[in-house]
């Protein structure tokens, strides 16, 4: 199977963006109605939360509502306040030795949901790189120019509540904040709707890897690892989720021996990352890229098997690459 990925870059949602979201409007529809949940919040009460929680992103908000003018569900789909539950896995890895301070990443998904682009924006004047994610302004893992990344990982409960979707708290964070420190408020302080690991990283080496849940407190850790648990969890997840969980498992240890084993490197952990057991070629989630982002030097490396794509915060350069994934297993 094959999939083309564009490099764009875009300072505020516009015409092309526009368009793209005219493209995927029925998917952006499926996804957000889901399946599983109540009845979707209405527009005016996703408008008053974001507006409570995150009022920063309140202008940008109603401006991309304008932008797909006449459209019932839009404001609620765009808000991505109370989203369905999405099951899928991910691995993370902070490496703090010599070539860092990096943030080491797979992202392991459907390939025929995942968006095609990466994303070099400028909403409030300063330059994000992301891995964005439909349906408006989501980042599955990003970096700004003062030099804070961002990635998050499905945490491995199914509980749903009354909060926002992750990619757009990650898509918050870096937009507004600066430091390790600035970030983990943030998360500590926005309702999430689903279980979540995010891992945030800033120029100087610190980093923290944040649980969030619907069903508590946010936790806030050292761990320098995460996949799709959360250390409480990993003996409670109901048997239906028993195979992600031990999968999880597996690829966490794959990671912490690959970071903290005799010799270890930056390059053995990328190689590492991009192997079996933490590289995926499940047709139902495979790893759609990696990812080496580098804040100190500003630069990302997006990886494929036999293939890299660097972008750096200044000097983003749009293209695009099509990757051949081979036959998958099922």
């Amino acid at each position: 199977m094959q999939k083309c990925f564009v490099a764009i870059r875009e300072d505020t949602p516009g015409k092309a963006w526009r368009e793209r979201f005219v493209a995927g409007r029925a998917e952006a529809e499926a996804w957000y109605r889901g399946s599983g949940r109540g009845t979707p919040p209405t527009a005016a009460e996703c408008k008053a939360q974001l507006q409570r929680h995150m009022p920063e992103l309140l202008d940008p908000y109603e401006r991309v509502c304008t932008l797909v003018g006449e459209d019932d569900l839009a404001p609620q789909i765009l808000s991505q306040f109370r989203p369905p539950p999405l099951l899928h896995g991910c691995t993370q890895a902070v490496w703090l030795g010599a070539d860092g301070p990096a943030l080491v990443r797979n992202y392991d998904y459907p390939l025929d949901v995942v968006s095609d682009h990466f994303e070099s924006t400028r909403w409030f004047g300063r330059e994000v790189i992301s891995k964005g994610q439909r349906p408006w302004g989501g980042c599955l893992d990003g970096m700004n120019a003062d030099g804070l990344v961002a990635s998050v990982t499905f945490g491995g409960s199914p509980a749903q509540g009354l909060g926002f979707s992750i990619i757009l708290i990650v898509r918050y964070i870096l937009e507004t904040c600066s430091q390790v420190s600035e970030a983990v408020a943030a998360l500590c302080r926005i309702p999430v709707a689903l279980s979540q690991n995010v891992i945030v990283l800033d120029k100087t080496g610190a980093y923290a890897t944040v649980f969030l849940s619907p069903e508590r407190a946010p936790f806030v850790s050292r761990t320098p690892v995460c996949a799709n648990h959360q250390d409480s969890s990993v003996s409670s997840v109901s048997s239906d989720l028993s195979r992600s969980a031990a999968s999880s498992v597996a690829r966490q240890q794959a990671a912490l021996c690959a970071l903290e084993g005799p010799g270890a490197t930056l390059a053995k952990l990328t190689e590492t990352f991009l192997t079996a057991p933490i590289y995926s070629r499940d047709a139902s989630s495979p790893t759609v890229y990696s990812a080496v982002y580098r804040p100190a030097a500003l630069t990302v490396d997006y990886l494929w098997p036999g293939n890299v794509m660097t972008q750096r915060i200044g000097s983003f350069r749009p293209g695009q690459y099509v990757h051949d994934y081979g036959t998958l297993t099922t």
